[in-house]
């Protein structure tokens, strides 16, 4: 194992709850199983526990996404993350949602057990917030959504 990697501990909240993996060595995120069956119709939202709880390293935090492979069918992370403080100890509850236009009859059929989510543990920084009258000028400004337009700057 490489020493570099922080040691995550973890605990079961159901007894069959799947570990947390990798599907394969040097992937960003560990696949997140639910723990019990669910069907979302188009448009539904569900919150499906992963039956793990686990303490983060202070200067860490989790961060629950989609896996692309359902995200691309539809199947995504309700508010599009999860965000695991460091402190929190409880189960890690997934909010899944089927992205699918309310017309489609795509629905997923998720089973216990399926891999419906990943989670990926990155460092974060804490911020000291200090009010300030005004703000260094950039080339941006204060052009905010769209500002940039669509096309490549040459």
């Amino acid at each position: 194992m490489d020493t570099d990697y922080p040691v995550i501990r973890f605990r079961r909240t159901t007894p069959d709850a799947i570990v947390p993996s990798y599907a394969h060595e040097g992937d960003a995120g560990m696949d997140l199983c639910a723990t019990r069956d669910v069907t979302l119709r188009p448009g539904e939202s569900a919150m499906v526990g992963s039956g793990i709880a686990i303490q983060l390293p202070r200067g860490f935090a989790g961060f629950v996404h989609a896996r692309s492979g359902l995200g691309s069918k539809g199947l995504v992370i309700k508010h599009s993350t999860g965000v695991i403080d460091s402190g929190y100890r409880d189960e890690i509850k997934l909010v899944l949602f089927n992205n699918n236009p309310i017309t489609s009859d795509h629905t997923f059929n998720i089973k216990k057990g399926d891999r419906v989510a990943q989670l990926v543990i990155q460092h974060v920084a804490c911020a000291t917030m200090v009010e300030v009258k005004s703000l260094d000028e950039t080339e941006r400004g204060t052009g905010g959504f769209g500002s940039s337009g669509i096309r490549p700057r040459i």
